[in-house]
């Protein structure tokens, strides 16, 4: 069932490795990230490349000793980069002028020596965890080949990059899942930060307050060396044991409605985790199901993004993509007063749920509920919207509890090698990013094949 091809090196962290010990170069392993570009896997997940650019990147050899030693970092159409258009994949956006300078983001992964070989695709505004956009051809998910499905957004041609070995590294943005959702469909690893971790100056915002710039990658150990990398900071390793590792699998809401081969796969993860000592436990987290009423209305995200969009959808609202359009007008109706208490609730919300989840190292829970549906189903054409946003409904049910914990997690693969790809989230609040990456890592290793 796998499109993901042979690689020669599983992860950025062992290609870094060979090249350091000069038994591979970065110019070769760029050619290879490009051949696989331009494989079918890798369709339409680039709205424009630079691979010439990379290749000089990639032959400067003072970089060898680099973090990222000049190899393949794609880029979500969303980040600003010298000399370049940011259109968040949007037709509005397409005559803009270029970026004057690198945005944050892109000036540390440059500084690291990443070779940056194009602009993925992405829903429109980054307003959607589906990842169709009707402006430019959608990605089919890596795990098919007989299938077309969604790949997840709305970093959608990042996680196809990172997963048809086109890139090690995908920089993408997560605001309710983004990062995450496509991560888990087509079979990586996606590290959602808490958000406060990396600058958002020079990215095209969605929502402010909840925007987080973080990537995807081919294993846990390259998230935290990008971790690293875009937030300026080391990670702290901890020493402790699986047996000293203290887990939770919150029964409220996230384990609903599952489809089956995401229950037994989660199932099957818990038993292996536990049979190889980790401490997990069943908990009640009631608070998750005040997430309904914090964004029935819409919530942060729709007032914010219908802020920032106003004026031009007056002037253009018409060459939106209708479904990110029909999203963001639900932010219209919400009053100043409406988002002053959806802040204040949010923040109490927090509260209740740190005190819930303070005694644990992190919290496990499926990264989304079902696997990836085809993109018959969901195309665009009005017959098919209400199936749409149950999709995307579906999509970031489990990963925006996250998001509105202002918290950080981590998916990484469980499923076995004859499924669709099903992701494990390893998640916590406010800034324990570091515990989580620690803990996610050890998964990681214990769910390796023996």
């Amino acid at each position: 069932m796998s499109m993901q091809p042979d690689q020669p090196f599983p992860d950025l962290c062992e290609a870094r490795a060979s090249i350091r010990a000069g038994q591979a170069s970065a110019s070769a392993c760029l050619a290879r990230s490009r051949e696989m570009s331009q494989s079918p896997a890798c369709a339409n997940a680039f709205i424009s490349t630079s691979f010439e650019a990379a290749a000089q990147t990639a032959a400067t050899p003072q970089l060898r000793g680099s973090p990222l030693a000049g190899l393949a970092v794609s880029v979500k159409d969303l980040f600003d980069v010298a000399g370049e258009t940011t259109r968040a994949c949007a037709a509005v956006l397409a005559n803009e002028e270029p970026a004057e300078e690198d945005c944050v983001a892109i000036a540390r992964l440059r500084s690291a020596g990443a070779a940056f070989v194009g602009r993925t695709h992405m829903s429109e505004f980054a307003f959607s965890a589906v990842g169709i956009n009707p402006h430019f051809p959608t990605p089919c998910n890596v795990a098919d080949r007989e299938v077309a499905r969604i790949p997840g957004g709305s970093s959608s041609g990042a996680a196809v990059s990172v997963a048809s070995g086109a890139a090690f590294v995908g920089l993408g943005s997560d605001t309710g899942g983004s990062i995450r959702t496509p991560a888990a469909l087509n079979g990586i690893v996606g590290f959602k930060s808490t958000a406060r971790r990396v600058p958002l100056t020079g990215v095209y915002p969605l929502s402010p307050t909840l925007d987080t710039v973080s990537a995807m990658t081919r294993s846990v150990r390259d998230a935290v060396v990008v971790h690293e990398v875009l937030a300026a900071r080391t990670v702290a390793r901890d020493s402790a044991s699986p047996k000293e590792r203290r887990l939770a699998v919150p029964r409220t809401l996230m384990l609903d409605a599952l489809d089956p081969t995401v229950s037994a796969a989660f199932e099957a993860t818990l038993e292996r985790l536990s049979a190889q000592g980790f401490g997990i436990e069943e908990l009640d987290l009631p608070v998750i199901r005040d997430l309904g009423w914090l964004q029935s209305k819409g919530g942060i995200t729709a007032f914010e993004a219908y802020a920032a969009h106003r004026e031009r959808i007056d002037r253009e609202g018409e060459r939106y993509d209708p479904r990110v359009l029909a999203r963001i007008l639900k932010g219209q109706a919400m009053s100043e007063r409406d988002y002053i208490d959806l802040v204040q609730a949010r923040r109490e919300w927090i509260e209740t749920a740190e005190m819930l989840t303070s005694g644990f190292d992190a919290l496990l829970s499926p990264t989304v509920p079902v696997v990836a549906p085809p993109i018959a189903d969901v195309a665009p054409g009005a017959e098919r919207d209400a199936k749409f946003f149950e999709v995307n409904a579906l999509m970031v049910r489990n990963t925006s509890v996250v998001n509105q914990l202002d918290g950080c997690a981590v998916t990484l693969p469980c499923h076995a090698p004859d499924q669709l790809p099903v992701g494990l989230m390893v998640w916590h609040g406010c800034m324990r990013d570091d515990v989580v990456l620690c803990t996610a890592a050890q998964i990681e290793t214990a769910l390796q094949p023996a």
